[in-house]
C-alpha cells in the first residue's frame, strides 16, 4: 500500500534532486536533435525528426530515472538517512512503493512534456514540406508514447530492485543499463541471425541459446512500435502485441513485489 506521507516525501526529494532542471536539458537536447536531423533529410524531414526524438527519449529517459532511483534509495543507505527513515511507526514497504510511485509519475509526466514538445516540433517541421508517407501525430503517436512509458517502468521497477540488494550505488546504473541493453537487444539479434545465417558460424545454435533469455527477461525490443507514428499504418503494429504487454506488465510487477521482499529483510550495519 502506498502512502500518501510517503509519495508527497518522494516527489519533493526528487525534485530537490534537481530533476527539473536536469528536465529542462533534456527538453531543449531532444527539440535540438530532432530539428538538426530534420535538416539532413530533404524528402522525409518530419520523419527523421520525430524518429530520432523518440530513440533520444528511449536512451534517456531510463538513465535519468535510475540516476533519480540512487539518489532516493541508494543514496538513503549510502548515507544511513534509514536510521531516522525507517524507524517511523510504518512498514518497510510504504517507504519503498512511495518513492516508486513518485518518481515514476514524475518521469511519465516529463515524458508527456517532451512527447507534446516533439510533436509539435515534427508538426511545424512538416508544414514545410508534403511528404508522400505523413507521420501520423494522432491515436499511433499515442501508443507509440504508451509503450515506451511502459518499457521506462519495466527498467525502473529493476533499478529499484538493484538499489535495495546493492552495496554500492554505482552498480545499481551499471547493472540496470546492462539489463535496459540485453532486453532490448536479443531478440532483434535473433531475428537477424534467423535471416542472415552467414553471419556467424553455428548460427541456430546461438541463436537457440539467446532465445533462451525470452524465457528470463521481457522483449523490450517488441515495445519499440514507432514504425506505426513513423509511417502512420497501424499494420505495423506487431501482431502479440497484447502479448508483450502482459508481459511486460507482469514482469514490472514481479519485479516491484522482489524488491519490496528483499526491502522487509534487508539487514542494515
Amino acid at each position: 500500500m502506498i502512502r500518501l506521507t510517503d509519495f508527497s516525501v518522494g516527489i519533493r526529494l526528487t525534485l530537490r534532486a534537481r530533476f527539473l532542471s536536469i528536465s529542462l536539458w533534456l527538453l531543449a537536447a531532444v527539440l535540438i536533435a530532432a530539428f538538426m536531423a530534420a535538416q539532413f533529410s530533404g524528402r522525409q524531414p518530419a520523419t527523421l525528426a520525430l524518429d530520432v526524438g523518440l530513440s533520444l527519449i528511449r536512451i534517456t529517459l531510463p538513465i535519468f530515472g535510475v540516476l533519480m532511483l540512487q539518489e532516493l534509495i541508494s543514496r538513503e543507505f549510502e548515507r544511513k538517512l534509514f536510521l531516522s527513515t525507517l524507524t517511523y511507526p510504518r512498514p518497510r514497504h510504504a517507504f519503498l512503493l512511495g518513492r516508486l510511485a513518485a518518481l515514476g509519475l514524475l518521469m511519465a509526466a516529463l515524458l508527456a512534456v517532451l512527447a507534446a514538445s516533439l510533436a509539435a516540433l515534427t508538426h511545424w517541421i512538416g508544414q514545410g514540406y508534403a511528404q508522400s508517407t505523413p507521420v501520423s501525430l494522432g491515436l499511433p503517436y499515442l501508443i507509440t508514447i504508451g509503450f515506451i512509458l511502459l518499457d521506462l517502468w519495466v527498467i525502473l521497477a529493476l533499478g529499484a530492485l538493484l538499489a535495495v540488494v546493492a552495496s554500492t550505488p554505482s552498480f545499481v546504473l551499471i547493472g540496470t543499463l546492462g539489463f535496459m541493453l540485453v532486453a532490448r537487444s536479443f531478440s532483434t539479434i535473433v531475428a537477424l541471425l534467423q535471416r542472415e545465417s552467414w553471419l556467424v558460424e553455428n548460427a541456430e545454435v546461438y541463436g537457440g541459446s539467446l532465445g533462451l533469455l525470452g524465457y528470463a527477461l521481457p522483449d523490450l525490443a517488441a515495445l519499440d512500435v514507432r514504425m506505426i507514428a513513423l509511417y502512420g499504418q497501424m499494420d505495423l503494429l506487431p501482431a502479440q502485441w497484447p502479448w508483450h504487454v502482459a508481459s511486460a506488465l507482469a514482469y514490472c510487477t514481479a519485479l516491484t513485489a522482489v524488491a519490496v521482499w528483499a526491502l522487509t529483510r534487508k539487514r542494515f550495519a
